[in-house]
């Protein structure tokens, strides 16, 4: 079973910026389609973007042009790279294939304040 880890989260002020790693083990990472979602508290998780294999994006239109997803698959990994973030992106993040067919991680959380 293929083994999701995320880092890079933290406290960032409005405005800020902050950049996302997911590492995945298995040998199917750079076939698979990937999302970065998020949780929220009291909300149900969310995918905010995705990119396929061959690196082809796209986005929650509530961070569109704020959030850019990127891969290496020959590091299997995926990163989430947010600026201008907003209270409202308070979450944890996680990532995961599309079809959510991995295991979750922990997540890493994102605190969004001043």
């Amino acid at each position: 079973q293929v083994q999701l880890v995320e880092s890079g989260g933290g406290l960032v002020q409005p405005g800020g910026s902050l950049r996302l790693s997911c590492g995945a083990s298995g040998s199917t990472f750079r076939l698979v389609t990937m999302g970065w979602y998020r949780q929220a508290p009291g909300k149900e998780r969310e995918l905010v973007a995705g990119i396929t294999g061959g690196g082809i994006t796209n986005y929650a239109d509530s961070v569109k042009g704020r959030f850019t997803i990127s891969r290496d698959n020959a590091k299997k990994s995926m990163y989430l790279q947010m600026s201008s973030l907003k209270p409202e992106d308070t979450a944890v993040y996680y990532c995961n294939t599309i079809s959510q067919r991995w295991n979750w991680g922990k997540g890493t959380l994102v605190t969004v304040s001043s």
